[in-house]
This record gives C-alpha cells, structure tokens and sequence, in this order.
C-alpha cells in the first residue's frame, strides 16, 4: 500500500485541479510557504455555555455543581462555562479589575449529581443559619401563636386547638345532587345482567 501511494502522489501532483484550474502540487507548494507557525500554546477545543449563578454560588453544568467565589459574583449572575474532557472553567462575562476573567477551575465530574465545591469560594456567604438552612441538629424556634377567636377567623382555623372548637354543619352528600340537579349513580340489585 505505501508503495503504490507513494508511486501515486506524484502523478496527482502534475494534474490539474477540477475547482481552482491550478496544477496541484505547484499550489500545494503556495499554500505551505504561506502557513505561520503553530502557536506556541495548542488550540484548547471546550464546549461554551452561559449559566446563572445560585444564591448558594454554585453553577450547574452537565448534571453536576461546581462552586465559584462568593466574593466575585452575585446571585443570578450569568458566568460563561469553558469545558474540555477534563476540566471547567468558570469565567466571568466581564473583566475584573486585573483584566482576567477566570473565576474558578474544577476538574470536571464523572456522572451527574456531583458537587464539585472548593471551600474557600464559600467565604464570605453567610452562615447556615443566616442562610436559613435546616441541618437537623438545631430545632426550629416555636413561634407564638395568637389563641382563639381574637386573632380572627383564618388564624382560628390554622391553630389546632381553636379548629377543634368550630362548628362545622353536616348534611348528606344528596343534598349536592338536588342542588346541582345531577342524579347519584346508583347500582340496584334488579339491574344486574346475567349470563
């Protein structure tokens, strides 16, 4: 095979193009003396997308969280995502102060579900408590609860112990088929088909 390519490529090379009407190797010796050099860092191939930012400064990408600082973005705040097979990049959509935009860089997660957070992107959020996120380990402060009638009727119906006091009426459920003009289906005994 190499033979017979190689017994091949310059036959090709003295024939004339079908779409430029150039000879073929006089235009490949052109087009090679105009290529520059490879740049000196390769061609980074990433997917981009755009995605908000949660209050929790965690952006969604493919299935999984990963975390930027706090102190750099703000809720809701759209960041450009920069993935390759192995990495994310966050980027902001505008400059910082030093002219970058790079806000953080994870190894990119495996699956879907995963949470990929770097602990320092969390200073500067508030506490769990300040977050108002439930842990398990603190109970809930009971709040007072006005008692009875005196805080209205609504609030009487939501306090247990007040709804328990309040009359309810009772009628038969016919009532609401006189009243809507609708028969009851009724199945008697007489109406059986047999076989």
């Amino acid at each position: 095979m190499d033979a017979a390519f190689a017994a091949w490529v310059p036959r090709r090379r003295d024939q004339i193009h079908k779409t430029h009407r150039e000879v073929i190797g006089e235009r490949a010796a052109r087009d090679h003396a105009a290529l520059k050099p490879l740049p000196p860092t390769p061609y980074l191939v990433a997917e981009r997308h755009l995605r908000p930012v949660g209050k929790d400064c965690l952006v969604a990408f493919g299935g999984n969280l990963y975390s930027v600082p706090a102190r750099k973005v703000r809720p809701r705040q759209l960041v450009e995502i920069r993935a390759t097979k192995s990495q994310v990049m966050l980027h902001s959509t505008v400059s910082g102060t030093d002219g970058g935009t790079l806000l953080a860089m994870h190894p990119r997660a495996v699956g879907r579900g995963v949470r990929v957070v770097e602990e320092k992107h969390w200073e500067g959020l508030p506490t769990g408590k300040g977050r108002r996120t439930t842990t398990g380990d603190v109970p809930p402060r009971p709040r007072p609860q006005p008692q009875g009638e005196e805080a209205g009727p609504l609030q009487a119906l939501l306090n247990r112990a007040a709804a328990t006091r309040i009359e309810v009426g009772r009628r038969p459920l016919s009532v609401y088929d006189e009243l809507t003009g609708t028969r009851p289906f009724t199945t008697h005994p007489n109406t059986r088909e047999t076989s």
